[in-house]
């Protein structure tokens, strides 16, 4: 078992990954966080619970355990810019998405300590990543990686408004087979009660970019969810489920969707 990230070996070509579910901080950062950076406002919460489903198809699951505020694992490791022109999250933050400073004294985050937390979380993260693809695609021959994340609903320092419920990302189509995009927005069309877009605000992360391949069979499918549809937006970030038994169905068909056209 890796202290870095949680690893369930399925049986089926269906690789659920959650890289910003961990909101753990690192023992040695801790001193230098302020009470936002502490508690890791910016996690994808109870993503881990909303995709249990996926278990009954065979998947498997790869989530982390450590926050986004000790290394995103969902960003180069260049530190690129995934939307060129828009305000940056970037691979090592120094500020909440609401602006609010993480670190006391943010001169600790040197260029070592960037390479460090790159080396220590961010690789074994998509070491795993790529031996569970690798191993999905040499024993079904293709497979199909959900990318599931969570936001706040309304930040305005991201974006204007408040975001769709439901952000289908496939790098532009480039990341699975278009059969797939159209069979999520043909579900989408069928009376959704969310409201939702693909490949608007949100095209896919890192990940998504990198690992989509679908001239290799290799599909990826990322998912931004507003935390409004199944918890509370504000500290402690609790569960509700009277929100969660409503859109959990419709994130399963999405992903059952998707699924079936493998």
């Amino acid at each position: 078992m890796s202290e870095i990230f949680h690893f369930e070996r399925g049986t089926a070509p269906l690789l659920v990954s959650i890289p910003h579910l961990g909101s753990l901080i690192a023992d040695e950062q801790k001193p230098h966080m302020t009470e936002a950076g502490l508690r890791s406002g910016d996690t994808d919460w109870h993503l881990d619970t909303l995709y249990a489903f996926a278990r009954a198809i065979g998947a498997s699951f790869l989530w982390a355990r450590y926050s986004r505020y000790v290394v995103d694992l969902n960003r180069s490791p260049d530190d690129g810019n995934l939307y060129p022109g828009q305000t940056k999250t970037g691979l090592c933050p120094t500020l909440t998405f609401d602006g609010v400073p993480l670190y006391k004294d943010e001169s600790v985050l040197t260029d070592a300590e960037r390479a460090r937390r790159l080396h220590t979380y961010w690789q074994p993260y998509h070491d795993q990543l790529r031996a569970e693809i690798d191993r999905l695609r040499a024993q079904h021959g293709k497979v199909m990686v959900w990318e599931g994340h969570s936001i706040a609903s309304v930040l305005p320092r991201l974006f204007d408004g408040k975001l769709p419920d439901l952000n289908i990302g496939t790098a532009a189509g480039d990341s699975c087979a278009p059969a797939m995009e159209q069979a999520i927005r043909a579900r989408l069309e069928q009376g959704c009660p969310y409201t939702w877009a693909i490949n608007g605000r949100f095209k896919g992360g890192y990940i998504t970019r990198q690992y989509g391949d679908p001239a290799s069979n290799v599909h990826v499918i990322q998912l931004e969810m507003c935390q409004s549809t199944y918890m509370n937006e504000t500290y402690p970030y609790a569960l509700r489920e009277d929100l969660a038994s409503g859109v959990t169905p419709v994130v399963e068909s999405l992903v059952r969707a998707a699924y079936d056209c493998l």
